[in-house]
């Protein structure tokens, strides 16, 4: 039987510090399905598996990739510790038929897991270089420690203050990752045995969230954090607002009182190489309005007007199509539209929308509102499908007649 490496990701749902934590959402995805993608994408890593106790964790860990080890409520207080779970996983594991040979712990409470630290840190043990590794950032802070006596320097002398560059570094775990041999691991029952490694990572992806505070700053500084752009959204079908998506949020109004928007002919074509490709599309929107309408008849799509709970309209057509809504995008661009952001897979939002709404979207285009916004998320969903629409247009699109 071949040894297989598994990363193993601990996530219990009784969170007293931020309830509910593993499952709330960092730019628009739950921490826990982060660590699951960290996993999924680090070479050398053969299977990833969440053990919980709780179902909507596991739920979540499911649909992002993670074969789900259910923990007993004995390994899941607040005293259990976390080598307890993973060897009870390593024994589901096997019971499975499952044999691990490199054990990868990852902890969904670090939002920012480096890939490229994590595969190397997999890489050394495979390679027999090291027992354990675990992630660390270099640090020439000085530490001290407080007394009844007063306080005393813990890594220096406090009379003598060096110059950095004068000073050796040392190195601060982050807790993201430890990585071990995992008959070492069953034999020594702790995550630090044998040879030891350090694997240093960036500095900014060594943030941990136990408190709300901590939840926030990350939420603040994932789009610097996760700098790269996504050009694939893989969904199976595409929801948006209307006013500040189709539109440009602004409305002209005639001497008469009639007001008026402006629509982009180039999201009327993203919008029909989305039909065309099979892809769902429906327009969301709160308002009650005749062009709303006008425009998802121009366009061949459903349309929900009048919906004051968007979250609950959209759940509804969901389940009537028969889609998960993990394999939904909804696109928006104010603070009504987070209720439904907060139940996609892939919230998504233009680049103009509200602080709130680019915190909690997974993907910002790169289009405005009302200027091909539209059309900037519908070329992501093709691409992810290996989607190359031609340049042909139908009938309806060439009309020099737009709805208004």
């Amino acid at each position: 039987m071949t040894r297989e490496t598994v990363a193993i990701i601990p996530a219990r749902g009784g969170s007293k510090g931020v309830p509910g934590k593993n499952i709330l959402r960092v730019a628009g995805v739950p921490l826990v399905a982060r660590a699951v993608s960290a996993a999924r994408a680090t070479p050398g890593i053969d299977r990833v598996v969440v053990t919980t106790d709780d179902d909507d964790i596991a739920s979540t860990a499911a649909e992002w990739g993670a074969e789900i080890v259910h923990r007993p409520a004995e390994l899941a207080g607040d005293g259990a510790s976390s080598e307890s779970a993973l060897i009870h996983a390593l024994d589901e594991l096997a019971a499975r038929g499952v044999e691990v040979g490199v054990l990868a712990f990852l902890q969904a409470t670090s939002p920012f897991i480096d890939v490229a630290g994590l595969a190397e840190a997999v890489r050394r043990v495979t390679a027999g270089e090291a027992d354990s590794s675990f992630s660390a950032i270099e640090t020439y802070g000085f530490l001290w420690r407080a007394t009844d006596q007063g306080a005393v320097g813990i890594n220096h002398d406090a009379t003598h203050r060096p110059r950095r560059q004068d000073r050796e570094p040392h190195y601060l775990e982050t807790g993201a990752f430890y990585v071990m041999d995992a008959d070492g691991f069953r034999r020594a029952g702790h995550r630090f045995f044998g040879r030891i490694a350090i694997v240093e990572v960036p500095e900014e992806t060594a943030l941990e969230i136990d408190t709300p505070g901590q939840l926030e700053l990350a939420r603040a500084t994932a789009p610097l954090v996760s700098a790269a752009r996504t050009d694939r959204v893989d969904v199976d079908a595409v929801v948006t607002d209307f006013d500040g998506v189709h539109t440009d949020d602004t409305v002209g109004v005639t001497s008469d009182g009639v007001e008026q928007v402006r629509v982009s002919r180039s999201d009327g074509m993203g919008v029909r190489l989305l039909r065309e490709a099979g892809i769902p599309v429906l327009i969301l929107s709160t308002e009650t309005d005749p062009v709303v309408g006008a425009r998802a008849r121009k366009l061949r799509v459903d349309v929900l007007q009048s919906q004051d709970d968007k979250a609950a309209a959209l759940r509804r057509w969901a389940d009537e199509q028969g889609i998960p809504l993990a394999r939904i995008a909804y696109l928006g661009n104010d603070v009504n539209d987070l209720p439904a952001l907060d139940l996609v897979g892939w919230p998504v939002a233009v680049p103009e929308a509200h602080p709130l709404v680019l915190a909690a979207a997974r993907v910002v285009l790169d289009k405005p509102g009302g200027r091909g916004a539209v059309r900037d998320l519908a070329e992501r969903v093709l691409r992810a499908r290996d989607i190359r629409p031609g340049l042909r247009m139908g009938a309806a699109d060439a009309s020099p007649k737009e709805a208004p």
